[in-house]
């Protein structure tokens, strides 16, 4: 059942609501702004609301399949076997969103799909995962930067989980140690993912929320327009 799950999980997490919300609305979002199908990109271009609507669509592809593939797991006596499956689903979730099969392989940097597969591995992962968000909106406030917030709260999230697993005896490396290598893992594909909005950073030409610079140059509005 989890294999199949895996398998479904990555079908699903290969819609890209970005670009569906985006043609609703008229514009193809891989051909304005940052040509990015994820929320931060929508939002610069259609309005505050429809990035809050993407990022919980997306959320949402990571959440569910997380959340049944936990049950299933739970039902029959959580091994480690059984958890490293678990894990599966939401790495398939996770890749699905990034290399979509529907987009030839490409695809969004993965931020809200680990979020929803970070919630829906109660308590291990949802606990520390509170910690990353809190990271992100701090983050996001002081910097004004999307992708700073969403790397720095990548790589938080598996410091609070062994932080947070020693402090409650989970033995984050011993029996628990496969959380925290796809805990780690995951950090890894996000900042990989975000490596050209490293290079805008250096470049300085990086777009902050709420900045009254536009996104491009087809007259888009920023994010918080």
């Amino acid at each position: 059942m989890l294999a199949g799950l895996a398998v479904a999980a990555y079908v699903a997490g290969s819609i890209p609501f970005g670009l569906i919300v985006g043609r609703m609305k008229g514009i193809d979002v891989r051909k304005a702004g940052s040509g990015n199908i994820g929320a931060s990109n929508v939002g610069r271009l259609l309005g505050k609301r429809f990035f809050f609507l993407v990022f919980f669509l997306d959320m949402l592809k990571g959440l569910i399949p997380m959340m049944i593939a936990a049950a299933i797991a739970n039902r029959s006596g959580a091994n480690s076997s059984l958890y490293a499956m678990v894990l599966l689903v939401g790495f398939a979730t996770i890749a699905g969103h990034m290399f979509s099969i529907f987009l030839r392989f490409k695809g969004g940097k993965g931020v809200a799909t680990s979020a929803g597969v970070i919630l829906g591995l109660w308590p291990y992962y949802t606990l520390p995962g509170l910690v990353a968000i809190g990271t992100f909106i701090v983050v996001v406030y002081l910097t004004r930067y999307i992708s700073v917030a969403s790397m720095a709260a990548a790589c938080v999230f598996p410091v609070a989980y062994v932080s947070m697993g020693t402090m409650r005896g989970w033995d984050p490396f011993g029996r628990r140690l496969p959380l925290l290598v796809f805990a780690i893992l995951m950090a890894v594909m996000i900042v990989y993912k975000h490596r050209g909005n490293i290079a805008r950073l250096r470049a300085g030409t990086e777009n902050r929320v709420g900045s009254s610079k536009r996104a491009n140059q087809t007259g888009e509005p920023p994010l918080a327009a």
